[in-house]
Parts: structure tokens; C-alpha cells; sequence
């Protein structure tokens, strides 16, 4: 059995530190809320910071999300800075 709420507990200590790995991985945990109430703007912080160093897989599930517009203001189209 998976255990997201210890999978939460350990991934909210690596973020802060700036792991892009535990940023994306915590990220999904909110996207789909499984160990936290599900809360797509939380999902996109963390996504976003773990894009921005370059982590795939935070672009395209943040890429997603503006998609969707879960979490933000759909945008199929986002300008980057």
C-alpha cells in the first residue's frame, strides 16, 4: 500500500531546499491530492519552481495545468519573462 501522506512529510523537507525532483514530486501530490487536499494552486507554485530549473516533467505538467486552467488562468499561450 502507498503511504501519500508519509510521501508528503518527507517531500515538503526537500523543496525548501530547492530539489527540483521533490518540487515536482510534491507538486503532483497536490495536483491529484492524494496525501493533502487536492489544491491546484499549490501544485502550480511548486511546478513552477521546479520548471524553472529546468525539471521536464514540472514544464509539462505545469503546461498542463494552464492547459486545463486548474489552478491559474487558462492560457494556451503563456509569454515567459
Amino acid at each position: 500500500p502507498q503511504d501519500y501522506k508519509k510521501a508528503v512529510e518527507l517531500f515538503e523537507k526537500a523543496p525548501a531546499q530547492g530539489y527540483a525532483q521533490a518540487q515536482d514530486g510534491l507538486g503532483c501530490l497536490y495536483a491529484q491530492g492524494k496525501g493533502v487536499p487536492q489544491d491546484y494552486k499549490k501544485a502550480v507554485e511548486l511546478y513552477e519552481k521546479a520548471a524553472s530549473q529546468g525539471y521536464a516533467h514540472a514544464q509539462m505538467a505545469l503546461g498542463l495545468l494552464y492547459a486545463k486552467g486548474a489552478g491559474v488562468t487558462q492560457d494556451y499561450y503563456r509569454k515567459t519573462k
